[in-house]
């Protein structure tokens, strides 16, 4: 299982929080690659609820690790 910035974005618009086969649908739903679902199927399950995209990737970016103002803009 790899995970990148692109094939993680698919994820960001899921109904979170949302188990393992919520967002196999949900990425089936919406077309996203097939990297995406197997990815997904390789994820062990345990019934739990994932609240964010970073519960799957811990180390999906978010705003702050970019370096740039936004008042700037």
């Amino acid at each position: 299982m790899y995970w990148t910035l692109e094939l993680a974005s698919w994820l960001e618009d899921a109904p979170w929080p949302a188990t393992k086969d919520e967002l196999i649908d949900f990425a089936m739903r919406t077309g996203a690659p097939m990297e995406v679902i197997e990815n997904l199927q390789e994820m062990e399950d345990e019934g739990d609820s994932y609240e964010t995209i970073e519960d799957i990737w811990p180390d999906y970016p978010t705003k702050d690790d970019f370096f740039f103002n936004e008042d700037e803009f």
